[in-house]
């Protein structure tokens, strides 16, 4: 479902791609986020992604009256507080969503599925 802003001038349509996109660029720029995960359901398999591919590890769903949901698979750095990281992540995105879409974020949901020793 497409999120929808209503104006003076008419309607706004915003797909969930651009939302997961926008966001994604707001992830990587978190301190402690290395990256989002890519999880493989047939091997259990974690696989980091690439800057490149925004929109992989970010689920998002838009409902009837325009809440968004939201759901990050990352990679954490090592040595860091995951509690800390995950909450600056969520104030960042939430923040940032809210002012660039007009629409209400209903729930960020976090699934740390790794940790890496970043050099």
């Amino acid at each position: 479902m497409k999120g929808k802003v209503n104006t003076s001038y008419g309607d706004i349509l915003i797909d969930e791609s651009v939302i997961a996109k926008y966001a994604g660029t707001t992830a990587v720029e978190c301190f402690g986020i290395v990256g989002r995960a890519a999880v493989s359901m047939a091997d259990g398999l974690v696989k980091l992604l690439k800057k490149d591919s925004l929109t992989k590890g970010i689920n998002v769903e838009i409902s009837e009256d325009n809440r968004i949901v939201i759901d990050f698979h990352v990679i954490v750095s090592y040595g860091v507080n995951i509690l800390s990281v995950t909450d600056n992540l969520i104030d960042n995105v939430k923040y940032k969503v809210e002012e660039f879409t007009g629409l209400k974020i209903e729930k960020i949901n976090i699934y740390v599925e790794g940790v890496r020793v970043i050099d």
